[in-house]
Formats: C-alpha cells, sequence, structure tokens
C-alpha cells in the first residue's frame, strides 16, 4: 500500500530538505572561520567534555542525512512496519497515516537537533542546559501522542 502525501508530509519533507542542506551551506560558507578545535562532545549538562577537530564537524550532517533518507525509505513500505495493533482492511489507511506522520514528525525533530548541534558545535560553545530534557520530551512525547492517536484510530 502506497500513502499519498498529505499537507503535513509535504511541510515536514521541505522543513527536513532546508535543514538538512542549509546546514552544508553553512559549513561551506562559514569553514574558514571556523575554529580547528571544536567541541567534539557534550555531557548531560551540556558542557564540553571532548575537544575534536573541525573534520568532526561533518560526522553529524552525514548522520543526519543516513537517518533521513533511512526513514524516508521505510516511510514507504508501511506494511513492513510493526504498528503495535491489529491492521485490517478498515483502518490501515487510517493506521498507516498516524504512524507516518509519526516518522515525519521524529525526521523532523532529528533534523533540526542534528542542525542545532552542528552549529553549536562550531561555535564551541556548551549546550543549553534544558537542550537534554526539551529534546527527550519532544523525542518521547511526540511518540506517545502518536501511540495514543494510534490505539484511538485502530478501534
Amino acid at each position: 500500500m502506497k500513502l499519498k502525501k498529505n499537507k503535513y508530509d509535504v511541510f515536514a519533507e521541505i522543513v527536513c530538505l532546508v535543514l538538512l542542506i542549509g546546514v552544508w551551506i553553512y559549513l561551506f560558507l562559514n569553514w574558514s572561520t571556523i575554529p580547528d578545535e571544536i567541541s567534539g562532545h557534550y555531557n548531560a549538562a551540556g558542557e564540553i567534555d571532548r575537544i575534536g577537530r573541525k573534520g568532526e564537524l561533518l560526522v553529524l550532517p552525514i548522520i543526519s542525512w543516513l537517518m533521513y533518507l533511512g526513514m524516508t525509505a521505510i516511510g514507504s513500505f508501511p506494511q513492513i512496519w510493526n504498528t503495535g495493533v491489529t491492521v485490517t482492511e478498515e483502518n490501515k489507511e487510517r493506521v498507516y497515516r498516524v504512524l507516518k506522520n509519526m516518522l515525519s514528525t521524529l525526521k523532523l525533530i532529528l533534523a533540526a537537533v542534528f542542525v542545532y548541534l552542528t552549529i553549536n558545535s562550531s561555535k564551541s560553545i556548551p549546550l543549553p542546559m534544558q537542550f537534554l530534557p526539551v529534546f527527550l520530551i519532544l523525542m518521547f512525547g511526540s511518540i506517545i501522542f502518536f501511540i495514543i492517536k494510534l490505539v484511538r484510530v485502530s478501534k
């Protein structure tokens, strides 16, 4: 079954692509001004706990593209998803739509977070103390929201 893209899918895809392409443009335009040593890792409090080389900045956009492409590929084959609910002929479109929206939301959150981390690392500044709690709330909050919605539409 192939799901048609709705407005939210298109919006999320456009924003993800703008973020993922934009971070490469940012790195290209600012490469000469980025210090040779950048923050390579942050602890749970957002403090820099490892210094790395400038070239390590390329790892985050590469990983974000791999995750984006992988999640996009998975989104194209709803029949292979483990839905957690019984999928019937009557509810399959609703169930797959909710899961597709969840996947689009998670892609958007991850793209934004990886872009933020790349830019933050390029400036070698600590993360705000709220970064980890906000990230976890966004990720798990979205998942919980869509699971509740999934259970409701599967009946």
